[in-house]
């Protein structure tokens, strides 16, 4: 719960649009405008939601051929992050959200595959995210997603939800936690190389068009060496090389520690758990730890 009274519906569209309404408040001059600006009000969370939206079998294609996953008639369990994400922006981007979208970090994210959703299947998809909570580096913001098979009352079995963890550096509590503890896991044999142009692949299918993952150029303007690759993609690559070996409910698992730069390589490794597996994406020549997570049968 948010404690909002009155759910917004939102159209569900990404791309570019998206991007430009979540740049506008950091840029200088233009941030200060009305409608542009953070209201600095306080924050007691948002809802929103989408018109049903019906799974199309070519983008669930394009999204599993960039992430490597085979083609099947069910999408891949990280597939309804990409039904969600416009909601998230949505949230971000609206003026009571209280940090600008630009610069907040994807730190975790936990989701839960009730069911594997059918291609051709239609959905109800609503997202909110509440107040901030304290974390050592700043504050941490939880995004909240449920995906229902679409009912003309809303109330449709729950198929898929997700809880999406950003951080907005600043004054931290050095008492907060730190996030999930997962288990560790040793580097990996297997090796996938990376091409510059992956960012700007993953955006076409995903929407998520944020300047740190297209160019050297834009990334630098933001404060990396060159472009890098989107999280949800490390997770989802993850998750591709296992998927074979889960179950039809899972829950799925991970924190992003470190940028994974392109060009470059990542090498993955997994081991079994009681109920699951572990896995890890590393830089091979360091064993620097880029991504951990978990897998649970349910």
């Amino acid at each position: 719960m948010t404690g909002t009274e009155d759910t917004r519906v939102v159209s569900g569209e990404g791309g570019i649009g998206t991007l430009l309404r979540a740049a506008l408040p950091s840029l200088p001059g233009i941030g200060s405008l009305p409608g542009v600006r953070k209201s600095g009000r306080r924050f007691d969370g948002l809802s929103v939601t989408r018109p049903p939206v019906t799974v199309e079998r070519d983008h669930v294609e394009a999204y599993a051929g960039v992430c490597g996953f085979p083609a099947k008639d069910t999408v891949p369990p990280t597939y309804p992050h990409l039904l969600a994400f416009p909601l998230h922006m949505a949230l971000m981007t609206d003026p009571t959200f209280p940090a600008p979208a630009i610069g907040t970090v994807h730190l975790e994210n936990s989701l839960t595959q009730h069911r594997p959703v059918r291609v051709g299947e239609t959905l109800d998809v609503a997202a909110s995210v509440a107040p901030p909570k304290p974390h050592p580096k700043g504050q941490v913001f939880e995004f909240v997603t449920t995906v229902r098979a679409a009912e003309p009352d809303g109330a449709g079995e729950i198929v898929w939800d997700s809880t999406s963890t950003y951080l907005r550096r600043g004054a931290g509590d050095a008492g907060a936690s730190w996030g999930t503890e997962f288990p560790d896991v040793s580097p990996g044999a297997t090796v996938w190389r990376l091409p510059a142009d992956l960012g700007r692949r993953y955006a076409a299918v995903s929407g998520d068009y944020n300047p740190i993952h297209l160019f050297g150029l834009t990334a630098k303007a933001l404060g990396f060496d060159r472009q890098i690759a989107h999280g949800m993609w490390t997770l989802a690559r993850s998750v591709a090389e296992l998927e074979n070996r889960l179950p039809d409910a899972v829950r799925i698992e991970a924190a992003f520690r470190k940028p994974v730069f392109l060009p470059g390589k990542v090498a993955f490794g997994s081991q079994p758990l009681d109920d699951g597996f572990a896995f890890t994406m590393t830089k091979p020549e360091s064993h620097t730890v880029h991504l951990v997570g978990r897998t649970t049968s349910l």
